[in-house]
């Protein structure tokens, strides 16, 4: 991501750089750590590993509503 790189390679702060491109501070330093773990520097769920989690968790509930709705059989 461009912003990550900029970040990288620039000698300003994460919020000078944020209000340059109009994001937040938050938003910008949460995607610094996150290339950082996406790259194996940090500890922490890969973005890919994240998407997965959610798509498991939506699969999950859905298999529990349907679970729910299936009529008792004695």
């Amino acid at each position: 991501m461009e912003a990550v790189r900029l970040v990288r390679s620039s000698d300003r702060s994460i919020p000078q750089i944020a209000k340059q491109i109009g994001v937040s501070d938050n938003s910008l330093r949460n995607w610094v750590d996150q290339a950082a773990i996406d790259e194996g520097k940090r500890e922490g769920l890969t973005t890919d590993e994240r998407e997965e989690l959610r798509r498991l968790r939506r699969k999950n509930k859905t298999l529990k509503q349907e679970r729910d709705f299936l009529p008792c059989q004695s």
